[in-house]
């Protein structure tokens, strides 16, 4: 089996949901230097204009968005800026779009300091309410919901939100510290018992940490968030990417880094290690290990008086300290685990492949799994549809992508299944929170289960439609398929889902459909150029919207998504989570079909069974009974604009939450303890599945039977 090559250029404008393309803009080299910022506003402007599918023109209707969406970005709750201040601040809402076009990007940083201004200002505040003895008898509320709020007009407006604030932030950990003192008495092991903290001493670090981190923020990122401004009031995923968003956007895309080769996270304002990736510098090193603290870094040749003090300072400043260019040392001063030992490690940096992130598949017995099971089935998670741009040649079989990883597991399934002589019943594809990825790659994917023909269709934002196809005959794999997707199932892997359904390949399984995105993204590089030619470096890539894509029987997925065949309960149906409800999201519309291949394999038979068997099991299920209890809680409260501060009363109201809470840390227990490994825990959702799953395979090959008997 060979992955379908493509007739595709290195230098041609691919098609796809995340592509580098350059685009250049003729300056005048006689003007006076501009600001990085200044000439990178005007670049990003004179960009949208041009590229953007909706051919926006940045006025005032834009300026107003922009306003909006920086200042709800900044204090969406009002619990920081003044009446006065919002007062202040719009007298230039309408001024906006002026000011970006010439590239002036002043009003972001006069916001962003009386921000950071105010909230100095509520810590104050709140150090002092922390120490204050509060009556939780009262009968009062908070309102949680910002829109039901007007901006304070005075001091004494706002002192009183934060009163009411901090009293449920008390309320709050008094009652998880009596929910972890009762957990903590059945469990033997201290190093699984959870924390009961101090409330002050605690808020106290939280809103220390609150000033700190944001007293951190770099121009760069106030920028970012600016310029995101501008483009997400133009569709919600059109985004600036500084150079620093960039470098974490192309690891995604690649799924290879180069550093320690380590995962961190925050905790009490330390950087601590997470867990070390194999293969990377620190797991062959040996040293390091998960809970130790890093708290001071050198880099090469440095001195120790010159390193940097990472206490207390923003995860993703540290990062930057660590990560480096391949074969560079990076010195690392580390508290080991829980001790006081403070120890010095040098380590060359290397790249490292971040496998865990990647396409990975296993094996299952039905019979372990499934009541009355029989046979195996071969499940395959797909994370994301990654591809390694950074590499120019599609033919070189170093290039990381999700198709060749596809690929490469039915492969091992194929040998695994000749060496053990057990055949493959079916096989389950998992793109549960699958956000995206490269468009090449879905159809890539979608060409493993289907002979030659049209994958995804897309229109420019001139209207023209173009069908982009797998032009390979060969099929990777030609049993029962199952797709398994969510409400973030997105883009990319909707393009697969509805491949599958419209070529009547597979059933749908999940969520009542997926996430609704259909829009195409290029990333291009924001570069200054001179008479064409591009002058230094880009100073980061705007992401930006340029097509829309449609699914082969002409309809969008944009706001719709894909829906499933047979629906299994879910929280994520009942929230306001999906395109439809993000801002400014783009229309749905439908074109003509392509014409393609019908399998067969899904009929309306087949569904109306698997749906009613599914129902029936489900019922009876009392994982999926909790499921529901908990929906129809979320259901109940989902439109509350307001918590009560009354202890009692708070305390009733969640009684039922940790009474339910204890049947899903069994589920949870179980499924760590699972021997089939965590890539498709021992669950009742999971479970569910491979029922299905079961039920399908067997209703094919009953069909294929019946039409060999005629």
């Amino acid at each position: 089996m060979k992955l379908p090559k493509k007739a595709r250029s290195a230098s041609a404008l691919f098609t796809l949901v995340i592509c580098f393309a350059g685009f250049v803009f003729l300056a005048n080299s006689f003007a006076p230097a501009e600001s990085v910022e200044e000439s990178t506003t005007k670049l990003v402007c004179e960009l949208l204009a041009e590229h953007h599918i909706s051919h926006p023109v940045i006025g005032d209707e834009v300026s107003a968005k922009v306003f909006h969406e920086f200042i709800d970005g900044l204090d969406s709750q009002k619990q920081y800026f003044y009446k006065s201040d919002i007062d202040e601040l719009k007298k230039q809402e309408l001024k906006l779009d002026d000011y970006l076009k010439g590239g002036d990007v002043k009003f972001a940083f006069d916001a962003f300091n009386l921000y950071k201004e105010r909230v100095k200002e509520r810590v104050d505040v709140a150090m002092v309410l922390i120490n204050e003895n509060h009556d939780f008898t009262v009968d009062e509320f908070l309102i949680t919901d910002g829109d039901e709020l007007e901006w304070a007009t005075s001091k004494a407006e706002l002192n009183e939100r934060w009163r009411k604030r901090i009293k449920f932030d008390i309320l709050n950990l008094k009652l998880a510290n009596e929910k972890n003192e009762k957990s903590n008495e059945t469990e033997a092991d201290e190093e699984k018992k959870k924390p009961v903290y101090d409330p002050v001493e605690r808020l106290t670090k939280r809103y220390e940490r609150l000033y700190s981190n944001l007293a951190q923020t770099q121009d760069f990122e106030v920028f970012e968030m600016y310029i995101g401004a501008l483009t997400h009031s133009l569709d919600p995923h059109t985004s600036y990417m500084s150079p620093q968003t960039l470098e974490d956007f192309q690891i995604q895309m690649s799924l290879k880094l180069t550093g320690i080769g380590a995962s961190l996270r925050s905790e009490d304002g330390l950087t601590v290690i997470h867990r070390i990736i194999p293969g990377g510098a620190a797991d062959k090193d040996g040293r390091l290990e998960a809970g130790d603290v890093i708290v001071r870094v050198g880099q090469e040749g440095q001195a120790e008086d010159q390193f940097e003090d990472i206490r207390e300072m923003k995860l993703s400043r540290v990062v930057r300290f660590i990560r480096g260019p391949a074969d560079t040392e990076v010195q690392l001063e580390v508290q080991k685990g829980k001790t006081d030992d403070i120890v010095h490690y040098t380590l060359v940096r290397k790249e490292v492949e971040l496998k865990e992130d990647a396409v990975q598949g296993e094996i299952i017995d039905l019979e372990t799994r499934v009541e009355n099971g029989k046979g195996r089935v071969g499940v395959i998670k797909i994370p994301s549809f990654y591809h390694d741009f950074s590499r120019n040649d599609n033919n070189d079989v170093n290039v990381r992508s999700t198709a060749r990883d596809v690929l490469q597991v039915l492969i091992d399934f194929q040998e695994e299944t000749q060496k053990s002589g057990k055949e493959l019943d079916g096989i389950i594809i998992d793109l549960r929170d699958n956000g995206g990825g490269a468009l090449s790659e879905a159809i890539d994917v979608s060409g493993l289960f289907i002979e030659d023909g049209p994958v995804v269709q897309v229109k420019s934002k001139e209207g023209r439609v173009s069908v982009q196809s797998d032009d390979n005959n060969a099929v990777a794999y030609r049993g029962p398929l199952v797709v398994v997707c969510n409400r973030l199932s997105a883009s990319a892997s909707e393009i697969f889902a509805g491949v599958i359904k419209d070529y009547k390949r597979g059933i749908i399984v999940g969520d009542e459909t997926t996430h609704g995105k259909g829009t195409v993204q290029h990333v291009m590089p924001v570069q200054k150029s001179t008479f064409g030619f591009p002058v230094g470096k880009p100073n980061g890539a705007l992401k930006l919207t340029i097509n829309q894509f449609y699914r082969v029987n002409g309809e969008s997925t944009q706001n719709r998504g894909v829906e499933s065949d047979v629906t299994l309960p879910s929280i994520l149906d009942h929230g306001e989570l999906g395109e439809k409800y993000l801002d400014n999201a783009l229309a749905f519309d439908e074109i003509e079909v392509a014409e393609h291949d019908n399998f067969g394999l899904v009929l309306p038979d087949i569904v109306t069974m698997l749906q009613k068997r599914s129902a029936q099991r489900i019922s009876q299920n009392d994982g999926f009974n909790k499921d529901l209890r908990q929906i129809a809680r979320y259901e109940e409260r989902k439109n509350r604009k307001k918590v009560t501060l009354n202890e009692a009363a708070l305390r009733k109201d969640r009684q039922e939450d940790l009474e339910e809470e204890s049947l899903e840390e069994k589920i949870v227990k179980a499924a760590q303890d699972d021997e089939n490994g965590p890539l498709f825990p021992d669950e009742h959702y999971n479970n569910e599945v491979l029922n299905i799953s079961t039920d399908y395979i067997n209703v094919l090959r009953s069909k294929a039977k019946q039409t060999v008997s005629k």
